[in-house]
C-alpha cells in the first residue's frame, strides 16, 4: 500500500454537506457528478494527500455513534495554526470542543461535528 486515497462520506443533505465541506472548511472541489441511476450526487474533495468522496443517497441509514463504538472513529484534519483555524470555524458558526494537548506527541488538537454529526478534529503540527 502507497497510503490513503479517499474517504467516503454520505450525508443526509447533500446540499448542507458539500456547502459545509466545500464553503466552510474549504475544501477545493475536484468533480462533481449525479449520477441519475443511483439519485446520487457524488463530489470529490481535495483535501491535500487525500480525497474525501461525498455522497448523497436518498434516505439513508442512521449510524449508531457512541464515543467508543467499533469502526471509524473520527477523521482528523492536519493544520499548522490551530487558534486560527477555530476561529475561523467559529467565524462560520461550527462549534469546537475545549482544545487538547495529545499526551503522547505534545501536539494540540479539537474535535467537532459536520451536520450529520460525524466527528471531526483539527490536529496541529
Amino acid at each position: 500500500m502507497r497510503g490513503v486515497h479517499h474517504i467516503a462520506i454520505i450525508g443526509s443533505d447533500y446540499a448542507r454537506s458539500r456547502a459545509f465541506y466545500h464553503e466552510v472548511l474549504g475544501l477545493p472541489i475536484l468533480r462533481e457528478v449525479y449520477r441519475e441511476a443511483r439519485d446520487s450526487w457524488k463530489c470529490d474533495l481535495d483535501a491535500g494527500n487525500v480525497q474525501i468522496e461525498l455522497f448523497s443517497f436518498p434516505s439513508p441509514p442512521e449510524r449508531p455513534t457512541r464515543p467508543e463504538a467499533c469502526g471509524l472513529r473520527h477523521l482528523s484534519f492536519s493544520v499548522d495554526d490551530l487558534n486560527a483555524e477555530i476561529a475561523r470555524l467559529l467565524e462560520r458558526g461550527v462549534a469546537c470542543e475545549p482544545v487538547r494537548v495529545d499526551e503522547y506527541t505534545g501536539q494540540r488538537f479539537t474535535f467537532f461535528r459536520d451536520p450529520d454529526g460525524l466527528p471531526l478534529e483539527l490536529y496541529e503540527n
